[in-house]
This record gives C-alpha cells, sequence and structure tokens, in this order.
C-alpha cells in the first residue's frame, strides 16, 4: 500500500509538520547497532563476491581543483580496466568529475558502459542562487553527464525552510532532464541529493534531510561531498538505509544511498554491504541502488582480490593512484 505526499510541500508548516513527526532516532541505539552489525564476518567465497560487487558500485572520482583533461582520461581508463593485468575484475559504477571536465569523461567511457557523474550547485558548499545552480546543472547535463550529485542548502535546512531546501532539489531534478543534451541521453540524468550529513549535526536530521530530499524526486541520496568531517559514518548510513526502506514502503518507489568519505578499506566496504543487506535488503545490493563514494578505497579493493587468487599481496605501488 502507497502514501500520497502530494500537499507535504505545501508550506513550511505543512513540511515541518511531516518532517517532524517521523519517529525520532535513539543515537545511542542506532550507534550500537551499526557497530554490532560492522562485527559481521564474511566468509571466504562470499568475500570474493563481495569484493567484485564492492567494485561494480565504486564512483570513482577527482574533485581538485588542479584536475586536467589527462587526469580525467586516465582516470576513466582505470575505471573502464582497474587491473590491466586482470581482464576479470570489473568496470566500477561511475566516473565523477566537475561540469568542465564531463565532455571529457563522455568520450573516454564512450560505449564502455561506465556511467559519467558530475558535482553541481556549487559543490561543496552549495552557496549560490538558485539560478547559478540551475545552469551549473545544465552545463554538466549538456556536455553528457548520465548523473548529477547536488549539495543541498545545510543553512536553510538547518533554519527550518525545508520549502526552500525541496523547491531547490526540485529545480535541479527538472534541469536534469536531457533538452538539448548529449543524443541517445533523452531520458534524464539521475540526481543524486548530497545532505552532508557532518553539518547536520543530528541523527534526527539526517533522517529528516533523507525523507525531504525524497519527497522532492533524488534518484539517490549522499551522505557527504566528501570535504567535512564527519563523513560515511556507518551509524549515519543506517539511517539513510532506514529511511530508503521505509519510503519504499510508503511510496513504492525504491532510492538509492550513496555514502561517500572515510571509506578506505575493502573491510569498511564489506560492512557497507552488510549494512546494506541487513537494513534495507538485498534488493539494494546492485549498483542501481548502492554506490561508494570512495576512490581511494579501489586500490584495497584490488589487492585483496589479488591476494585472494594469488595467495600473494600486490605491492601497494602496483595499481595507479587515484
Amino acid at each position: 500500500m502507497t502514501t500520497s505526499f502530494a500537499d507535504v510541500a505545501s508550506s513550511n508548516v505543512a513540511l515541518r509538520t511531516f518532517l517532524h513527526g517521523l519517529p525520532g532516532v535513539d543515537r545511542v541505539g542506532a550507534d550500537q547497532r551499526a557497530a554490532m552489525l560492522g562485527t559481521r564476518s564474511v566468509k571466504t567465497t562470499a568475500k570474493a563476491e563481495a569484493i567484485d560487487l564492492a567494485i561494480r558500485m565504486v564512483d570513482l572520482t577527482t574533485l581538485e581543483g588542479a584536475d586536467t583533461p589527462g587526469k580525467v582520461r586516465a582516470m576513466c581508463a582505470k575505471a573502464v580496466h582497474p587491473d590491466p593485468a586482470d581482464p576479470a575484475v570489473p568496470k566500477v559504477a561511475a566516473v565523477c568529475v566537475y561540469p568542465d571536465l564531463v565532455a571529457q569523461a563522455v568520450g573516454a567511457l564512450a560505449g564502455s558502459g561506465v556511467k559519467v557523474a558530475s558535482v553541481a550547485t556549487a559543490f561543496p558548499s552549495g552557496r549560490s542562487s538558485l539560478d547559478v545552480k540551475v545552469a551549473d546543472t545544465r552545463l554538466a547535463v549538456e556536455a553528457g553527464a548520465d548523473e548529477i550529485d547536488m549539495v543541498i542548502d545545510r543553512g536553510a535546512f538547518l533554519s527550518g525552510d525545508y520549502v526552500k531546501v525541496f523547491e531547490e532539489i526540485t529545480a535541479i531534478k527538472e534541469a536534469c532532464g536531457r533538452a538539448g543534451g548529449a543524443p541517445g541521453k533523452e531520458h534524464g540524468a539521475h540526481l543524486k541529493v548530497i545532505l552532508e550529513t557532518g553539518e547536520l549535526a543530528t541523527y534526527d536530521n539526517v533522517r529528516r534531510a533523507s525523507w525531504l530530499a525524497m519527497l522532492a524526486g533524488g534518484d539517490f541520496i549522499k551522505t557527504s561531498t566528501g570535504k567535512v568531517q564527519p563523513a560515511a559514518t556507518f551509524p549515519v548510513t543506517m539511517v539513510m538505509l532506514e529511511a530508503v526502506r521505509d519510503f519504499l514502503a510508503a511510496t513504492g518507489r525504491a532510492v538509492g544511498v550513496k555514502p561517500a568519505g572515510g571509506i578506505r578499506t575493502t573491510k569498511d566496504a564489506i560492512k557497507m554491504l552488510v549494512l546494506v543487506n541487513e537494513v534495507a535488503g538485498d534488493g539494494w545490493l546492485t549498483p542501481d541502488l548502492f554506490r561508494l563514494g570512495a576512490s581511494s578505497v579501489l586500490n584495497d579493493l584490488l589487492m585483496q582480490r589479488q591476494k585472494m587468487a594469488t595467495g600473494r599481496y600486490a605491492g601497494p605501488d602496483y595499481f595507479t593512484l587515484d
């Protein structure tokens, strides 16, 4: 049975009433459950499968002021062939870059099946006018981006201006349309909504921001920009997974989750997969609904994969650094 939320965003009062009416999060209980799930062990055969699944979920990312077309092309090559010596290693899910480098990524990834994602909306602060944020998004979409990672206005959210946040997300969702975009990509870019959970202060705010982003049309909810700490903690990711699970039950629409920042080891990545399975269910164990915003974890996944296949660790300099 699904529920209509057509009137929820009619005013700040209506949105506040709904969001603050959501069940509260027991912080101690959430921390304890996340810690308990993090102790689950994965056996050898399942671990090999989990490593390959984690690789397929990685959004390989470069978001630095010194980024160059050459760096983007090199990263795209790694996205398609993470270990050139082992063609059995799966491709990653996507490459994520700034809007002005989308065309470089699109050209390098043509025909590979790897998605091109772009940050937008005055990333990472989100401090700009709506017109600028929409223009930023359209720049990326018209260059061929398959996915847009937007940031919410945390100041507006924390001051209780929920309608402003809602309307910005819906405007960016509209700007993700493909009118005038790249040929063959007419159905719109998927929208990932970055909550920047490290600035939201409480788990209750994380739950409210998750629901707000989903009500406004987000296809994914994402923890962080990677520029603010703490980023993708296990308890925060668990709260977001609970939100998408409950949103599916209420509306019939499945929304993805992307933890980003602070996921550095294979152990971290596998813990995340266990969390997904236990909280949201195995329906989310797909790159269509779960991503890892963790470029640094890819090399560790490759090292662990090689160790399981050969019994030997490759040196840390065996794989390229991103």
